[in-house]
């Protein structure tokens, strides 16, 4: 049933499941050393597109976990890759800088419309137009923008699991808010993923409309809610290990208790309903040191499993 409904909405979506590309290889256009690991900038194509990314690299590099860090949104356009690693922004996004000094590979790219992925690159802030002309030119075309946000994730899981020094059973990823969202999709639809921790975006697409709460452009897939929802990305995820982190006063994780209570039976079914784990918090949708260190405590501990 599980391997029937992954099938389903990677159809809906547009994903082709049965042909991935098997080898993403990736050109280093800088690389800098910092205090305990190596970051390099690299560039490589997505289905004719240049992906601008950051490759973490620890001192030591010998069967390493691997953690695909997808970027939050925040209405700021002019950041992703940097903020990951602690360049710009929000410290308490910078989970790429803090991981990497605990022995993963960490890849962080910027999401198509962000960072170095705009048409302008002077625009500090909500670049609004380009990213709704992205997502309407694809529907335009009976095309999808979670397609493209979807297929170039795939691809960052792909080059790592290429990288000699990297554990493939121990590849993982993570993200908070439009990431989290991108961690959802992605971690059920590619079954390479061992772990995955999403924060603040379990939130039903009912509960949303139900209480006015803004749907991500990425998200907006025709036919899609008429017959799947949140819960059942998370069912497809299903035994692997994932961490759902969400709040009281958080719309855009509102009823994440409930889509865990969802799809707990299917991990009950495969005897490893301790793989599914929800940390609920008090407060609002950003991130707090609390929610930040737990994260990485989390993964650290998950990234030993195999």
């Amino acid at each position: 049933m599980k391997m029937s409904l992954r099938n389903e909405i990677a159809t809906v979506i547009g994903i082709e499941l049965s042909n991935p590309i098997v080898n993403i290889k990736y050109k280093v256009l800088k690389s800098t050393q910092e205090d305990g690991y190596t970051r390099q900038l690299i560039e490589y194509d997505s289905y004719g597109d240049k992906v601008s990314a950051f490759l973490l690299l620890p001192e030591s590099l010998d069967n390493n976990p691997a953690i695909l860090i997808n970027h939050q949104h925040n209405r700021e356009h002019h950041l992703g890759k940097s903020e990951v690693c602690g360049l710009a922004g929000n410290p308490l996004q910078a989970f790429g800088s803090e991981l990497v000094k605990k022995g993963f590979v960490v890849l962080a790219p910027d999401s198509i419309c962000f960072e170095d992925r705009r048409r302008d690159t002077s625009v500090e802030g909500f670049d609004f137009w380009q990213h709704f002309d992205e997502m309407c030119y694809r529907i335009l075309k009976g095309d999808y923008l979670m397609k493209k946000v979807l297929n170039d994730a795939m691809n960052g899981i792909t080059l790592l699991s290429n990288l000699d020094y990297v554990d493939n059973k121990r590849i993982g990823t993570l993200g908070h808010s439009y990431g989290g969202n991108t961690v959802l999709f992605l971690s059920a639809l590619d079954e390479r993923i061992a772990f995955s921790c999403a924060s603040g975006s379990a939130c039903t697409f009912e509960n949303r409309m139900s209480n006015n709460v803004g749907i991500e452009m990425a998200s907006v897939i025709p036919n899609f809610h008429g017959k799947y929802d949140i819960d059942d990305l998370v069912s497809c995820i299903a035994p692997r290990r994932l961490l759902i982190v969400s709040s009281d006063d958080d719309k855009y994780s509102k009823d994440a208790s409930y889509i865990v209570a969802k799809a707990s039976p299917i991990y009950s079914e495969f005897n490893s309903l301790h793989n599914l784990q929800h940390n609920r918090y008090q407060g609002g949708h950003a991130l707090t040191k609390e929610r930040f260190d737990d994260i990485i405590k989390w993964l650290v501990a998950n990234s030993i499993m195999k």
